[in-house]
């Protein structure tokens, strides 16, 4: 009786055990906010912020520098779809969306290091590229080369479309919230690379 009282006693230590052994093999849980790193919080994080949100307005100044002489030139006679939006909307929705994108790399650069922040800011690097390079694409080479240019705009954003859904994908590792922020560009972008295909159809 002794013998078979201790070796339920052994059974039951060890199925209480279990349970806080699988908890601390388990990933950690996804949060809205990711947990922030020692050596990234006050002033350096504000500064960091800025830093971003400049870069972003930056990107935006460029594409409208190259956009507004396009808009008023080939751009207003070139024939466009009928979900084609106003040229006045250009310039606010990109400024917002990149707001936008500069706050949700901020988050990502606040996290903790770790392979996942290092892929998800690996992409993030390349979304912002691809992202200040499709309006001067698109606006510069559909003045200098007509359709052709058109065509090589639309393969550049179809790129920008892949990085960022994989861009959300990997900072959704990191901060539910960083990945929510960048999908408002997300769409936007699936929404220019439509409006960019049917123009350059219409041009050729």
């Amino acid at each position: 009786m002794t013998t078979m009282r201790s070796g339920d006693r052994a059974d039951a230590e060890r199925m209480l055990a279990r349970p806080h052994s699988s908890a601390a093999a388990s990933p950690a849980v996804d949060r809205p906010f990711a947990p922030v790193a020692e050596g990234r919080r006050g002033t350096r994080s504000g500064a960091v912020l800025v830093t971003l949100l400049a870069l972003a307005a930056a990107v935006g100044a460029l594409g409208a520098l190259v956009a507004g002489a396009a808009i008023e030139g080939w751009y207003a006679a070139a024939p466009k779809p009928m979900f084609t939006p106003p040229d006045a909307v250009f310039g606010p929705v990109w400024a917002g969306l990149s707001a936008l994108i500069a706050i949700a790399g901020w988050l990502l650069w606040r996290a903790p290091d770790s392979p996942a922040r290092s892929r998800g800011l690996r992409l993030y690097a390349a979304h912002l590229v691809l992202h200040a390079l499709w309006m001067p694409a698109f606006f510069g080479l559909g003045a200098l080369l007509g359709a052709p240019g058109l065509w090589a705009a639309l393969v550049l954003i179809v790129v920008l479309d892949i990085v960022i859904l994989a861009t959300m994908i990997r900072a959704g590792d990191i901060s539910r919230l960083a990945a929510a922020l960048l999908l408002p560009a997300w769409f936007w972008s699936l929404y220019a690379t439509t409006l960019n295909a049917a123009i350059a159809v219409l041009a050729s």
